[in-house]
């Protein structure tokens, strides 16, 4: 069970999480879990390129180590990484020091404070202590594209009908996504693009405050 869209009442309770971003332009943030894998990640990537939209990919540490080609390749189109744990990790059945040790291993490859625990699952505890190193990103519009109990006309819908400025929608670049993902991401770039939406990436602000160190010192 899960909810499409996430409720302003849980946004609340837990602000120090990211849930969207700010509504004040026509901008939405496509986000991929799980990869980078071969054919899916590649294929997003293309899908992308068309509309020079851009995204942000929460890889899996493993698949990182597996193939850092496709990793490299996301980084070079100009899309954000962020860490989602090296081995795919629920919060809530692991430990809290087991739980950190698996994303600091995950960050020795994937360089960025930006994180997103697996199913979204992560214990206050937890959330407490990565706080101090990560910016800790959930949604406010889960697709369903792994979702085998829904259709891929379902899944564009429940994109469709509950996006607004400023969302943070998930996307999966996996196997278990694929059908679902080669019917729906074309028809969202378009949809959106022809309403005047650009796709922005999240920022990771260690990047961004390096920027301007460096820019103060120029």
């Amino acid at each position: 069970m899960y909810l499409v869209k996430t409720p302003k009442l849980i946004q609340q309770i837990f602000p120090n999480y990211i849930w969207k971003m700010p509504e004040e332009e026509k901008a939405i943030y496509l986000t991929f879990d799980d990869g980078p894998i071969p054919d899916v990640t590649p294929w997003v990537l293309q899908q992308l390129n068309k509309y020079n939209a851009q995204a942000t990919f929460f890889c899996v540490g493993d698949n990182v180590n597996k193939y850092p080609e496709i990793y490299n390749a996301v980084i070079a189109d100009g899309h954000m990484v962020g860490n989602h744990t090296y081995n795919h990790l629920n919060g809530w059945l692991t430990d809290t020091a087991q739980y950190y040790k698996n994303i600091k291993r995950c960050a020795t490859l994937v360089k960025s404070d930006l994180f997103r625990p697996p199913y979204g699952k992560i214990s206050r505890k937890q959330a407490q202590f990565l706080k101090r190193d990560f910016q800790i990103i959930m949604w406010d519009i889960l697709s369903g594209d792994f979702d085998n109990n829904i259709t891929k006309e379902q899944c564009l819908e429940n994109v469709i009908e509950n996006t607004q400025n400023g969302s943070l929608i998930v996307f999966h670049d996996s196997l278990k996504a694929w059908d679902k993902l080669q019917y729906v991401l074309p028809r969202i770039l378009k949809y959106y693009s022809d309403k005047g939406y650009v796709f922005k990436r999240l920022e990771n602000k260690t990047q961004v405050q390096g920027k301007e160190k460096t820019m103060a010192m120029a």
